[in-house]
């Protein structure tokens, strides 16, 4: 059984009374990016998750370069994927992006973006739930350490959202699920490669990400109920890999409501997780950004803390028609009979419509964002 870093006996002491003027809730990497928009801010922020940053990684971790470089994350680059190929049983298109993927180290990401974080404090606390609000304006955080409290609390605990009520539990509530191998890698290739395969999973796709010594090989179903274990060790072995290191998770395809009673969410608590593709680290990137914005603000005295959690809500709020373009995308491929899908893909393989569409994915969280926040 994997034995994940976390603190333990006598390491866990009572942090049961700890007050902060911002509480992020999970090292996430929408966590992280909220916690790194606050350095220098001279607030006290307290972030606080089960595991130890960087201990658990869960995504195929693979980023649009140039997010990488805006945020400062050069250094966890392990491969520059410039295209990207789309392989159906009746052919295959490969296509050269307007923009490049890049496959990264976890931990050493991690460990940067804590690093741009400042004085932000670190504790591992497995989170519970949280209370009502205080007449003092302080929402109580439950952990497994005491009560932690703060008028300024952030749910970065991913597609559970703990922080809410209901609770989103699968396979009922809007999520796909993916899990993926890490075989041996010789370092080669240029493409982050797509399979859409009914035989492999029905309402889905498969993945590989080269990622330097390593390949990352995996299978994602829209549909939570389908199990994706078995095609994911049958891909691996099809292109040559074994599977080893199994991980997997949960990630939602449907935006939530980024504010709700004074909590901000962020990341996959707040569906920020792009349908159709799955892809959810830029988009952590993106709206933890924004988030923490509002939050400075706050800290700043320019606006109250309900009036940075309104404006950070109507922000997130306001790519709910790309997010639903996207989600309508996803249930209407799996529905194309698979030779009506394979010339379709061959029909926008023309340069200049691959660089229309990428190009409006790319807009929907721009890399200038991060830039204009430095």
């Amino acid at each position: 059984m994997t034995r994940r870093a976390t603190s333990r006996g006598a390491q866990r002491t009572s942090l049961d009374g700890r007050r902060a003027d911002v509480i992020v809730c999970g090292a996430s990497f929408a966590g992280l990016a909220v916690a790194r928009e606050l350095a220098g801010s001279g607030a006290d922020v307290l972030v606080v998750d089960r595991y130890e940053i960087g201990e658990r990684q869960t995504s195929a971790c693979a980023c649009p370069t140039p997010w990488m470089e805006a945020m400062g994350l050069e250094g966890a680059v392990r491969q520059e994927l410039p295209c990207m190929t789309f392989t159906t049983p009746f052919g295959s298109v490969r296509y050269r992006l307007p923009w490049s993927w890049s496959s990264f180290d976890y931990r050493e990401l991690c460990s940067i973006l804590w690093e741009a974080c400042g004085e932000a404090e670190f504790q591992t606390a497995k989170v519970d739930g949280r209370g009502p609000r205080e007449p003092d304006g302080s929402i109580p955080v439950l952990t497994d350490r005491g009560t932690l409290r703060a008028p300024l609390v952030v749910d970065a605990l991913g597609w559970r959202r703990i922080l809410a009520s209901p609770h989103y539990q699968p396979p009922e509530a809007p999520l796909s699920r993916g899990l993926e191998v890490h075989p041996g890698h010789d370092g080669g290739g240029d493409s982050l490669d797509i399979w859409i395969e009914r035989d492999m999973v029905r309402r889905g796709y498969g993945w590989r990400v080269p990622a330097g010594d390593e390949q990352r090989i995996g299978v994602g179903s829209y549909d939570p109920r389908r199990h994706v274990r078995e095609p994911t060790v049958a891909l691996a072995e099809r292109e040559g890999g074994e599977a080893v290191g199994f991980q997997g998770n949960w990630f939602p395809h449907r935006l939530r409501r980024a504010g709700e009673d004074g909590v901000f969410f962020v990341g996959d608590s707040a569906g920020h997780c792009f349908p159709l593709s799955g892809e959810g680290i830029r988009t952590a990137f993106y709206f933890g950004i924004a988030c923490g914005r509002e939050i400075r603000s706050a800290l700043d005295g320019k606006s109250t803390p309900e009036e940075a959690l309104t404006a950070y809500a109507a922000f997130s709020a306001r790519h709910a028609r790309a997010f639903g373009v996207a989600l309508r995308l996803q249930r209407l491929i799996p529905s194309l009979p698979p030779v009506v899908l394979t010339l379709t893909l061959k029909a926008i393989g023309s340069q200049r419509l691959v660089d229309r569409s990428f190009g409006w994915y790319m807009r929907q969280a721009p890399p200038e964002f991060a830039r204009a926040a430095a």
